[in-house]
């Protein structure tokens, strides 16, 4: 509940701090390893060096998107141009993330036998759904043909929210490990083998999420340090705090408050921090509670804040959609309306007039964060309305134009000269990316509820459906260590 005495005091505790094992188990724990199922030039700083070909957290190695990937598909089907496809046990919001010859994917269980889902209730959007099974699993698959290689059990729990589940946070990866969180606050590191080298749990920790519609904020990887977020206030009167865990041995290096006096469900936020570079400088900027503000790396002092984001100061402007850096522009999306962008300075903070322009006109998302080839900035609504915004000036170079007929919760991917837009029932609408608006295709595969966002890397496409991973792209035969050679659906020929 709502309290308008809400502690804004910053917390810093120190940097050799250590958490306990919590409730999963007694130190590392194996993968189980199991059969297979199958049948743009920004400064914002990568965040690991990656191999050219890897995607190694949610909004890909730019962090906003963009992909410099070629040679993608403009058409596919369910049969058509599927180089694979894996059936994976539930649906989940969470992205998969590619490490070299290695897919990971975040799923719950399957969903047990159940009766037919009950009608939608008032208020409730899209039809009545399960959440999956209660076993939250980080997969692991072959890039090559989609062979599931091991499974390790992250956490268990899971509810629905609306719209996501437990299982709605993206993995990230610096390329030895795999890191993940869940909406049950359960924060895990991983071999690329599978075995489970430390974890912790958020909330038992530092006190129960706060969120109306569950804990689903990504987390950020740089230099050996994991940023996980924590921005809530609808149902707790716990601050909102930012926490930072040594990467390879899970010790807390620092953890501050991040004070708000944002009103009832307008503390909460489901977006993703972001890792910026100015100056020589980086910084982690943190967007929600009504403020974007910017870290230091080491300590996570707040450097800088800036407001705006709610200028009604609105109960209900949770923020889903994450923010974005091109050049020395940080834009800001909120609920639908405004979108600011604002200048930031050689040193990395705001300027004496920060904000360069302010989009207030229809076409502003509510879920899917924005992307950008560099000189535009592209916009999907939650209706699949997409619009292209000129950088420099703010101003409409078209639309909103209609793409889909659905509802769309995935973010947009920019590659190969070509924007990809995925709605919940898993079509995808191809545009060519540009100062014109060009409808190229509209693909449909299997028609499940899809709120993941595609992944472009290595010439082809991974789109993640409500019942199984797709990879779109000219398909080739592959030759398995067996030395058969296997098909589009993954099964030996």
């Amino acid at each position: 509940m709502y309290n308008p005495r809400r502690r804004y005091t910053f917390l810093t505790l120190g940097l050799a701090c250590t958490f306990a094992a919590q409730a999963l188990g007694q130190g590392p724990q194996a993968a189980r390893t199991l059969p297979s199922t199958k049948s743009a030039s920004t400064s914002q700083a990568t965040p690991d060096v990656a191999a050219p070909d890897d995607w190694r957290s949610w909004r890909g190695p730019s962090q906003n998107g963009a992909s410099v990937c070629e040679g993608l598909p403009t058409k596919w089907s369910a049969e058509e141009n599927i180089v694979w496809r894996t059936p994976l046990p539930a649906w989940s919001g969470a992205t998969p993330i590619l490490v070299g010859e290695r897919v990971f994917v975040v799923s719950p269980s399957a969903a047990p036998a159940a009766p037919a889902a009950p009608e939608v209730s008032r208020g409730q959007r899209g039809p009545a759904r399960h959440p999956g099974g209660q076993e939250l699993s980080l997969l692991c698959l072959a890039r090559g043909d989609g062979a599931l290689l091991w499974s390790a059990p992250l956490d268990v729990g899971n509810e629905l929210h609306m719209k996501g589940n437990h299982a709605s946070p993206s993995p990230v990866s610096d390329g030895e490990r795999v890191y993940t969180v869940t909406g049950n606050g359960t924060v895990s590191a991983h071999s690329l083998g599978g075995e489970r080298l430390w974890h912790m749990n958020l909330q038992e920790t530092y006190g129960a999420f706060g969120l109306m519609w569950g804990y689903a904020s990504s987390p950020a990887l740089h230099g050996g340090t994991l940023f996980v977020q924590v921005l809530h206030g609808n149902n707790t009167d716990d601050p909102s705090y930012i926490v930072a865990f040594d990467a390879a041995s899970g010790e807390r290096v620092w953890r501050v408050e991040r004070p708000t006096d944002a009103p009832r469900e307008s503390p909460d936020a489901y977006t993703t921090p972001l890792i910026v570079e100015r100056g020589g400088a980086l910084q982690l900027v943190v967007t929600g509670g009504d403020y974007v503000t910017g870290h230091d790396l080491g300590d996570g002092r707040e450097l800088w804040r800036v407001g705006g984001l709610n200028p009604q100061k609105a109960p209900n402007y949770r923020i889903v959609a994450s923010s974005l850096l091109i050049g020395d522009l940080l834009v800001a999306p909120t609920r639908v309306r405004p979108i600011t962008a604002f200048r930031l300075g050689a040193n990395g903070r705001p300027t004496a007039e920060p904000v360069a322009w302010r989009w207030e006109n229809r076409g502003g998302p509510d879920v899917p964060s924005p992307t950008t080839d560099g000189e535009r900035l592209y916009l999907v609504d939650d209706g699949g309305m997409a619009t292209c915004i000129d950088l420099g000036t703010g101003e409409a170079i078209w639309g909103p134009e209609r793409t889909l007929d659905g509802t769309v919760s995935a973010s947009p991917t920019l590659a190969d000269g070509k924007l990809y837009i995925t709605d919940e029932s898993g079509r995808t609408a191809v545009l060519r990316a540009g100062p014109k608006f060009e409808l190229l295709a509209v693909n449909e595969l299997d028609g499940s509820y899809t709120l993941s966002t595609p992944v472009a890397a290595g010439g082809r496409l991974y789109v993640r459906t409500g019942q199984a991973l797709y990879c779109v792209g000219a398909p080739q035969a592959e030759e398995s260590p067996e030395g058969d050679a296997r098909g589009k659906d993954g099964a030996p020929r």
